[in-house]
């Protein structure tokens, strides 16, 4: 009886049992080696997938193109386009589940083109593009700001005339069908042709008066060489950039520039009115300080006629003292005595000594001078040319006893070492201490 027990126990436990399937579950991974889709492209497979014990890889386009491996590593991809990774995993109960992934592999873009300006970048110009961007499947898209044609789509374009001066790009799009790049050059075109041109004489000519020369400044734009002609000048003619020209006589005189470039030429006009000579020199407002205000740095009481300039005791050194020809003494702030000196006897007068310095003769005063002058205040303000002085005998000088106090107007008469003989006019005396100060004007021959 126990033993038919048992076997009943053994038949119900058995009938209870049934058999697990084991299921095919997970996935994979595909990622790119390198951080580019450009070919050509490696892809990793990353095998998730559980409960497997058979796999059966097929992968499109790729290389290897399958594989029955667990983890088949990597694939090589060559050309572009859209590819399935596939694989079927089966076990051995019979369970099988297929996984599949879509990857893309992209022809990758290196744009490459040059460019080149035919002859010069004065306008117009004409550039020659140059595409050297390889692969296959592209498409070419060019923009070319302000220029003739404006676009063009394809690998080459043909040649682009840009004419507008100033900066201009050649953008070329590039793509393989997934995406687009671009890269933008820019052409530089020079402003328009620009003849022009600007002049002013010589320091000793500023008065226009003939013979004069005349320094001309070439202010031309976008030009490479330069044909001049001076109408009464001489040279009459020349091709040099800043040309130096002298007219001797009075009147005017047509001066024209023709400018080049390799593309275009300009003319242009103006005129240089000479005036007659006068053979005198004009200066006004010309301020001389007593003794205390030149050695004090303040008003110099040292002139030149030469370079129509004033200069005070720090201002004086070995190379303008020899151009200095005319010298004031103010021996104090009242002007109780003041006279013009020589130069060259600057130093018996409170100034140090002036190196080469000139011998000026001065007529500090008329009445005093015995010398038979007489020349007004109103001759001084007609004169415009010199021919009420040349006849001038101004021969003697005794300047240490020709003082004069604080009076004016006052002319002094005088005559440089180089024999030019001149006027000064004392229009006013300015009590300031020791920066006390004349104003004179001066009428002084050229030659």
């Amino acid at each position: 009886m126990k033993k038919t027990l048992l076997l009943l126990l053994f038949f119900a436990i058995a009938s209870c049992y049934q058999e697990t399937v084991i299921a095919v579950e997970g996935d994979f991974v595909t990622s790119y080696v390198k951080d580019d889709e450009s070919i050509p492209v490696i892809i990793k497979i990353d095998n998730k997938i559980t409960g497997a014990d058979k796999y059966e890889w097929t992968f499109e386009g790729g290389n290897p193109a399958s594989s029955s491996q667990k983890n088949p590593g990597e694939i090589l991809y060559n050309k572009q386009g859209t590819y399935t990774i596939k694989v079927v995993a089966t076990n051995v109960d019979g369970e099988s589940k297929e996984f599949s992934k879509t990857v893309i592999i992209k022809e990758g873009i290196d744009i490459e083109f040059t460019h080149e300006i035919i002859k010069s970048n004065y306008s117009p110009i004409e550039v020659v593009l140059k595409n050297t961007t390889i692969g296959e499947g592209l498409t070419f898209k060019w923009d070319f700001q302000d220029g003739a044609p404006a676009a063009f789509t394809g690998k080459t374009p043909p040649n682009v005339v840009f004419t507008t001066p100033g900066d201009h790009t050649i953008t070329l799009t590039v793509s393989n069908g997934f995406e687009s790049e671009k890269q933008t050059k820019t052409i530089t075109v020079a402003p328009y042709l620009v003849s022009l041109f600007s002049y002013e004489p010589n320091f000793e000519d500023d008065d226009y008066q003939a013979p004069i020369t005349i320094n001309f400044t070439n202010k031309s734009i976008s030009a490479k060489n330069y044909k001049w002609t001076f109408e009464g000048g001489n040279p009459a003619v020349s091709t040099e950039e800043n040309p130096k020209v002298t007219f001797a006589a009075a009147g005017s005189h047509e001066v024209t520039l023709e400018a080049f470039n390799d593309k275009t030429s300009q003319v242009f006009k103006s005129t240089v009115t000479v005036l007659p000579d006068t053979n005198l020199r004009i200066l006004t407002n010309v301020k001389l300080g007593i003794n205390s205000a030149h050695n004090g740095n303040n008003i110099g009481a040292m002139f030149s006629t030469a370079t129509r300039q004033v200069y005070k005791a720090n201002e004086i050194n070995d190379q303008n003292s020899r151009l200095i020809d005319i010298v004031f003494q103010g021996l104090n702030s009242n002007f109780t005595n003041n006279r013009f000196i020589a130069p060259d006897q600057s130093n018996n007068y409170g100034f140090s000594v002036l190196k080469n310095a000139q011998s000026t003769i001065f007529i500090n005063s008329q009445n005093m001078c015995n010398c038979g002058l007489n020349f007004t205040e109103a001759q001084f303000d007609a004169m415009t040319d010199d021919s009420l002085i040349k006849s001038l005998n101004i021969n003697y000088s005794s300047s240490g006893s020709q003082e004069f106090g604080f009076t004016y107007p006052r002319i002094i008469l005088f005559k440089t070492q180089d024999g030019r003989k001149g006027v000064i006019k004392i229009r006013d005396m300015i009590k300031n201490g020791s920066g006390s100060y004349i104003v004179c004007d001066i009428k002084v021959q050229k030659q």
